[in-house]
């Protein structure tokens, strides 16, 4: 077992939360390995990051998620970046090397445009942008969708709606605007309305994910190898075809990677991943 280390960063507003597991600086010169989601805290790369026992690898509660408190309400991909942007400063600074995951992949996106310098490598796994999909002015309006069910009639709703739409495979057709709300039920989630409108994915905050706009040229003229990524079983989903597709503005290939969106998961639940593959292609990626 690697031991966890826990420090707190001052940032404008409030407190970031991280997790370092291994020595920084590493004992044997190799680069930090920083893993990023949004809304998804560190907790969710604990599988993963077990497997690389040989990395010093670095996990954080973005702002406003489990651990981090900070009274700024933005979340928008600029503002996370600015945030590990600070974190890689109280590594030591760049470069590190970054897997970021669904709204993480956004924010390395953002970090890289930003801060070429911080990021050696960025593998972005599945980053739900949405313009870079053909069918993307429906997509933001299926999206809009999502929060307006949760801002009607909470959670459960909005995540029904959340997961019904994510869950389509291939474009999205226009008719898909006029579908009436699914049922909760149908996916296990509660059907009353507790009152809260706090949940980071569902109150907006994904609208500023989805809706940010790459920037082509400065990644391409950063001295970073930026890796775009997918799921075998979520290719034709959503976040993987908008993988796809910024790969395809970068005129790089996509990599394919084992399982599907949340494919460094492990357990035995529903919606369990295969961590040890998908650190194995990671370790295979990093090093090309």
């Amino acid at each position: 077992m690697v031991a966890i280390d826990t420090h707190i960063l001052e940032v404008p507003g409030g407190v970031l939360v991280y997790d370092v597991r291994g020595p920084l600086p590493p004992a044997d010169g190799t680069r930090p390995l920083v893993m990023i989601g949004h809304p998804m805290a560190a907790d969710g790369f604990a599988d993963l990051a077990a497997h690389f026992p040989d990395r010093t690898v670095v996990t954080y509660d973005p702002r406003g998620c489990a651990r981090s408190e900070v009274v700024d309400a933005e979340h928008s991909p600029r503002m996370n970046a600015e945030d590990v942007h600070r974190l890689i400063g109280e590594l030591g600074g760049g470069p590190v090397d970054v897997f970021g995951s669904s709204g993480g992949a956004v924010t390395g996106l953002a970090l890289v445009s930003l801060y070429p310098d911080d990021v050696a490598v960025l593998v972005a796994h599945e980053p739900p942008v949405l313009e870079a999909l053909p069918d993307a002015e429906v997509a933001q309006a299926a999206f809009a969708k999502v929060s307006e069910d949760y801002h009607r009639a909470g959670f459960g709703a909005g995540m029904a709606r959340f997961i019904a739409l994510t869950s389509v495979s291939g474009e999205l057709p226009p008719e898909i605007l006029d579908q009436p709300a699914p049922d909760p039920a149908m996916f296990g989630l509660p059907t009353e309305d507790d009152g809260a409108r706090d949940d980071v994915l569902l109150s907006g905050v994904s609208d500023e994910v989805t809706a940010y706009q790459l920037l082509p040229n400065a990644l391409t003229d950063a001295p970073t190898r930026v890796v775009l990524a997918a799921g075998e079983q979520s290719r034709t989903m959503i976040p993987g075809r908008a993988a796809a597709g910024i790969a395809a503005r970068l005129g790089t290939d996509l990599v394919m990677f084992p399982s599907h969106h949340g494919g460094f998961v492990g357990g035995d639940g529903p919606y369990a991943g295969q961590p040890e593959a998908f650190a194995a292609r990671l370790r295979e990626v990093l090093a090309d």
